[in-house]
Order: C-alpha cells, then sequence, then structure tokens
C-alpha cells in the first residue's frame, strides 16, 4: 500500500482544523522506532555485551543484578543523554534553518555553537572551573551569542541572508577567540579543553541527564507550539503578517529557545559538530514535507547520534573515538555535497 504525500484537513469536534500529512507522520514513527532500536542496540554494546532481547527485559525489572548495574546505572544515562543531546540540535537547527531559509542556516554555521564553546573553555582556562561550571559557561556563552548575533542582523527587523552572514562572521571571530584561550591555557588546562571541544558522550550519567530533561521539557512543546507560525515565517515577513503571525515576536521565541536548546546540549556533551545541520535536511528529505519538520528533525538528530555514537567505540576495535570526532567526518562530507547541491542549483 502506498502512502500519499497529499496532506489531508482533519475537522476536530471543537471545530479546530487540523493538517495531516500521511507520509511525514509515518516518516516520524519509523525514525521513533529506529530511535528505540538504535538505543537498546548502543546499550548491550560494549566490554560486557548484552543481547538486545536482554537489554529490554532489563528495562523493565526482570535483568540480573550484574545486568541492571550495567544498563540502569552505567549504559542508560549515556543513552538518553544521547537522545535529548540530539534532539535538541536536530530542532534547533530546524528552527534557524526555517528562520533563514537557507540549508546551512544551523547552529554550527552561524557560531551559537563557537559561542557555548568560548564560555566553557572560558571557565576552563580562565578559572579552572569544575564540570558544573564548565556547563554553565556553555550555557551563557551561547545565550549571549545568540542575543549578539540577533542584535547584529536587526535591521526593521532580522531576515534570513543577513542573519546567516552576521553568524558567519560571529563564527570567524569566536573561533579565534578559542584558538587564543588554548594557546593561553597551561598543559593540563589546554589538555582537558580540546577534550571537551571535541565533544563526547563518556562518563555521561543521571547529573547530565536531569538538567537537559528539565530544559527540554519546557523547550521542545514550545518550539512546537510555535511550529505553524514558523512555517508561515519561510514563505516571508509579509505574507506571514497578512495570515495574522506576530512576527517579531514569534522571531524572538524561537530564536531564544532555539539557542538555549543548542547551549545546553553543548553544555552537557561538548560540541557535537554538524548533527543540526544534517538532520532537519536528511529529516525533510525524507518527509518530503515543506516546513520546518519539527518532530522528525528531532527524532533525526537523536537517531543520528546513537549511531554515531555505536560507530565511535565499536567500529575501530579496541580504540574508542569521541562521537563528535563521527560526527564531524560525516557531518563534513555532508556539507561539501550541499554546498555542491545549492551552487548548482544556483542559490548561492
Amino acid at each position: 500500500m502506498s502512502v500519499t504525500r497529499t496532506a489531508k484537513a482533519i475537522r476536530t469536534p471543537g471545530g479546530l482544523s487540523v493538517r495531516f500529512e500521511p507520509r511525514a507522520a509515518l516518516a516520524v514513527l519509523l525514525l521513533a522506532l529506529t530511535t528505540l532500536a538504535a538505543g537498546v542496540v548502543l546499550i548491550g554494546s560494549g566490554d560486557f555485551p548484552i543481547a538486545p532481547g536482554d537489554v529490554v527485559a532489563t528495562l523493565l525489572g526482570n535483568g540480573t543484578m550484574a545486568q541492571e548495574f550495567i544498563v540502569q546505572d552505567l549504559r542508560l544515562p549515556r543513552v538518553l543523554v544521547a537522545i535529548l543531546v540530539g534532539a535538541a540540535l536536530g530542532i534547533g537547527g530546524a528552527v534557524f534553518q526555517s528562520l533563514s531559509r537557507n540549508p546551512l542556516g544551523s547552529p554550527d554555521v552561524l557560531g551559537f555553537g563557537q559561542g557555548a564553546t568560548v564560555g566553557a573553555l572560558s571557565v576552563i582556562v580562565l578559572f579552572q572551573g569544575d564540570s558544573a561550571a564548565v556547563s554553565m559557561g556553555a550555557v551563557v556563552g551561547g545565550l549571549l551569542t545568540g542575543a549578539a548575533v540577533y542584535l547584529l542582523a536587526w535591521k526593521r527587523g532580522v531576515h534570513g541572508f543577513r542573519l546567516v552572514l552576521v553568524g558567519i562572521g560571529a563564527a570567524a571571530m569566536l573561533t579565534a577567540v578559542i584558538h587564543y584561550l588554548i594557546t593561553k591555557a597551561d598543559l593540563i588546562d589546554a589538555t582537558r579543553a580540546v577534550l571537551w571541544m571535541t565533544g563526547s558522550l563518556d562518563g555521561r550519567d543521571w547529573a547530565q541527564f536531569g538538567p537537559l530533561l528539565a530544559v527540554c521539557a519546557v523547550l521542545v512543546p514550545l518550539v512546537l507550539v510555535y511550529g505553524r507560525p514558523l512555517r508561515m515565517l519561510e514563505m516571508g515577513d509579509d505574507a506571514a503578517y497578512a495570515l495574522g503571525v506576530k512576527v517579531e515576536r514569534t522571531r524572538l521565541v524561537l530564536v531564544g529557545s532555539a539557542v538555549l536548546l543548542v547551549s545546553v546540549a553543548t553544555a552537557a556533551a561538548g560540541p557535537i559538530a554538524f548533527v543540526s545541520l544534517s538532520a532537519p535536511q536528511l529529516a525533510r528529505r525524507l518527509t518530503r514535507s515543506p516546513g520546518p519538520n519539527l518532530a522528525a528533525s528531532a527524532f533525526m538528530g537523536a537517531a543520528l547520534l546513537l549511531v554515531a555514537d555505536w560507530v565511535a567505540t565499536n567500529a575501530f576495535g579496541e580504540r574508542q573515538l569521541p562521537v563528535g570526532v563521527v560526527t564531524g567526518v560525516v557531518g563534513g562530507v555532508y556539507l561539501l555535497w550541499l554546498l555542491v547541491t545549492e551552487r548548482k542549483a544556483g542559490r548561492i
């Protein structure tokens, strides 16, 4: 049975018309199942392998004491952090690509990840802060960068092309600051800074999961509520105004939420490269649906990060890699392909 791409309008008993796209809904369901399956496989992999069936049984409370310790205390928090980080990056990338109306308009390119990195490195190099202080520094750095880019891009409103240009300039300057901070650090702090900058899920536990879950529980529903106005903003400010959207307030809420999501994700796992760039584009190609595809982008980001973490920990024998290395390589190849595609289409 083929799935139609035509959107359907469903009218609720209260008279509210809801847009329903069967292919997009099926894509979200498949991505959610893929995320769950990848999480189970990742939990079962490691020095003490556990079969997927035993992982599920242990999660349901029917495992042995050794399995419960390995699954519940050691591996489950890492997988849950990966899911939330990937979802936050996917949604953040979808918001910025929609607002800028540009597939290159992701937090990786616009400087928000670099701003969070500067905040974290400042705490490491200048104040020798602990992990909690480093995480707070990443959040503050990301938020300050987001505010600066938004204000610098403002000229009777914030338009996509100007936002991308200002963001690229901010990313270049912040990258220079990152290099400067590393040169000023002593050997121990420099090593710690480089390890954090690589982006890794190693050692992630319930302490990182709790704050990340709290932020996502507030901001993800908020962004989803603004999904319809965000879809209208893709048609341009004038069209959105005509359809009753409060453009600047909507844009400010979405930018603030997306920046905070990306900053908190960076604080939890370091700067995981290119997930926010590739996840929304892959989700859109899978759903073949216009608009930001927020739910699909979230599950795509989570699935990508889980698969990348499995590759980083299992595909190179005993030598495990940080997940940021794998996403950086794959994302760099994808970025080159995207640049070639956009150039052939005459959009850059």
